[in-house]
């Protein structure tokens, strides 16, 4: 069994906006399961069979600065290793639409992946950050994240949700290493 957690913020406010896109890949994950979400950890659950296995995809419901509580109990609940969790979240520092693998490491700055890390009391979680581009420079940082995507990067985007979803599934298959050769060099 695999936790695959997209990263966001709840509410109409937020959805289209760069931080979201974590949540966007989820939603495209589920596209192909009947299933209607469930509320249970702070979250939107929906047990899936992706890949082969099972996997439970995660949307915490408690703002991105504290998605770790939602992480954590739901890891505790289904007993699973921090190997057997993925992260979605946005990354500016990549360009829009780059996607990178990653087993583990520091939060690089992001809220709600350092909000997992320090509740897991472990760096060694696997992560798919996907790129967002860099804010213009008279951007303050939080305002740009909460921006939504300008008209003339929406098919960017939705060709990366798309890839990030297949890569999701591709990492439930054959795990973080295979799809680091795979993603990150593209």
């Amino acid at each position: 069994m695999k936790l695959v957690v997209g990263l966001g913020n709840p509410g109409r406010k937020y959805e289209g906006t760069r931080h979201n896109i974590g949540f966007d890949v989820l939603r495209k994950l589920a596209e192909s399961v009947t299933e209607k979400p469930k509320s249970r950890f702070d979250a939107e659950l929906v047990d899936a069979s992706l890949g082969g296995d099972r996997v439970i995809l995660l949307a915490p419901q408690t703002f991105m600065n504290r998605s770790g509580s939602s992480v954590v109990a739901a890891r505790d609940f289904y007993k699973l290793e921090n190997s057997s969790v993925l992260v979605i979240c946005d990354d500016f520092a990549l360009p829009l639409g780059k996607l990178r693998f990653r087993r583990g490491g520091s939060s690089g700055g992001q809220k709600g992946l350092g909000d997992i890390i320090t509740r897991l009391g472990s760096q060694e979680i696997p992560r798919l950050r996907v790129g967002i581009s860099p804010p213009p420079d008279n951007w303050d940082v939080a305002d740009y994240v909460l921006s939504k995507f300008r008209k003339d990067e929406v098919a960017e985007v939705e060709q990366s949700i798309n890839r990030a979803a297949q890569a999701v599934v591709d990492w439930i298959r054959h795990g973080t290493e295979y799809c680091m050769n795979q993603y990150n060099a593209n």
